[in-house]
C-alpha cells in the first residue's frame, strides 16, 4: 500500500520513530527536518539524526530554516495527504496545516490536554505524577491544541528518572503512531476535542530552574533531579558561591541523598568526599 505523506522530524526520538515507520511499511514521500547545524568541537556542520536516516533510505528531504510561503510550496509540491510531526522543532503555519487533506498528526509525550508544550515528561516528574502517557492529536495553530486520535497511559515508577521514563514513552509512542495510522487513513477514528479548561502548560527550561535548595523537603529536590536530570541538571551553590553539579543522587527515606558530583573547577567525585567550605 502507498502511504502518502510528509515526515516532519529532527532529533534522535524521531529518528528512531521514522526507522519503526519504514520497518512497519509506512514510507513518506518526503522528509522535512532541520537544516545541517554546527555540532562538536570542531562546529562541523551535522545533518540532523532524521536527514541521515532520510538519505540512507533514499528519502527526498527537504531542510527548510523557516516554513516560509517559499518553503511550504516545496512542501505541499509533493501533494501529500497528510503529515506526521514527531519533535520537528518549529511552528506550523496555519496555511501549511490546512494544506493537507488530513492534516498533520503529532505524537506528544503526556495525556493531553495536560501537559502542553515543549517538556511534558519533565513537568509530570516535577509535580510527582504516577502516571503519564502519549497523545496522537491532530495538530492544530494552537499548541497541542488539536483533537484527539489515540491516547494510552504509563505508569511512572517512584524511583524512575526521566533518563528511564523518556525511552519508555518514546516506545509507547511509536507503537501508538503505528496502531493508529492505519486506522486513521481508513478514516475509522472519531477525533476527540480536547478540554481547554483542563490544559496545563509544560514550558521551555531554564538553566537556573536547576538550582536546589538542600534545606528544601527531599521530595521537592528528588523530583526535580528526577525530572532535570538528562536536560538542564540539577545544581547548588557552596557558602563561597561555588557551582556543584549533581551527576547523580537518590531517594532514601524521607532523605534526599547526592551520590555524586563535579565541584566548580573540579573532577567527579562522591559527595561524601566533598568539603562544603
Amino acid at each position: 500500500m502507498q502511504h502518502n505523506f510528509v515526515f516532519f522530524g529532527t532529533p534522535e526520538v524521531a529518528r528512531k520513530t521514522l526507522r519503526a515507520l519504514l520497518d512497519a511499511g509506512f514510507r513518506p514521500t518526503i522528509v522535512v527536518t532541520n537544516p545541517d547545524a554546527p555540532k562538536g568541537r570542531g562546529l562541523a556542520l551535522t545533518s540532523s539524526p532524521v536527514k541521515e536516516l532520510a538519505l540512507a533510505e533514499s528519502i527526498p528531504v527537504l531542510t527548510p530554516d523557516i516554513l516560509d510561503e517559499e518553503a511550504q510550496k516545496a512542501i505541499v509540491s509533493y501533494n501529500c495527504s497528510y503529515g506526521v510531526a514527531v519533535a520537528y522543532g518549529k511552528i506550523f503555519p496555519e496555511k501549511l496545516i490546512s494544506a493537507f487533506p488530513k492534516g498533520v498528526l503529532n505524537v506528544h509525550y503526556s495525556l493531553l490536554p495536560k501537559y502542553r508544550g515543549a517538556t511534558p515528561t519533565e513537568a509530570a516528574l516535577l509535580a510527582g505524577d504516577s502516571v503519564t502517557g502519549v497523545t496522537i492529536q491532530k495538530m492544530v495553530l494552537a499548541l497541542d491544541a488539536g483533537e484527539i486520535l489515540a491516547q494510552e497511559e504509563i505508569s511512572i515508577a517512584p524511583t524512575e528518572t526521566v533518563r528511564e521514563l523518556r525511552p519508555r514513552l518514546i516506545e509507547l509512542g511509536t507503537k501508538l503512531l503505528l496502531e493508529t495510522l492505519p486506522r486513521f487513513e481508513n478514516d475509522e477514528i472519531t477525533p476527540i476535542a480536547q478540554d481547554d479548561a483542563r490544559a496545563s502548560r509544560a514550558r521551555k527550561l531554564k538553566k537556573e530552574e536547576g538550582l536546589l535548595d538542600l534545606a528544601a523537603p527531599a521530595i521537592e529536590n528528588w523530583n526535580k533531579y528526577r525530572a532535570y536530570a538528562d536536560t538542564i541538571g540539577t545544581h547548588f551553590f557552596t557558602a563561597e558561591g561555588k557551582r556543584v553539579k549533581i551527576v547523580s543522587a537518590e531517594l532514601s527515606g524521607n532523605d534526599f541523598k547526592i551520590l555524586r558530583i563535579i565541584p566548580e573547577g573540579k573532577s567527579e567525585m562522591d559527595y561524601a568526599d566533598f568539603s562544603h567550605t
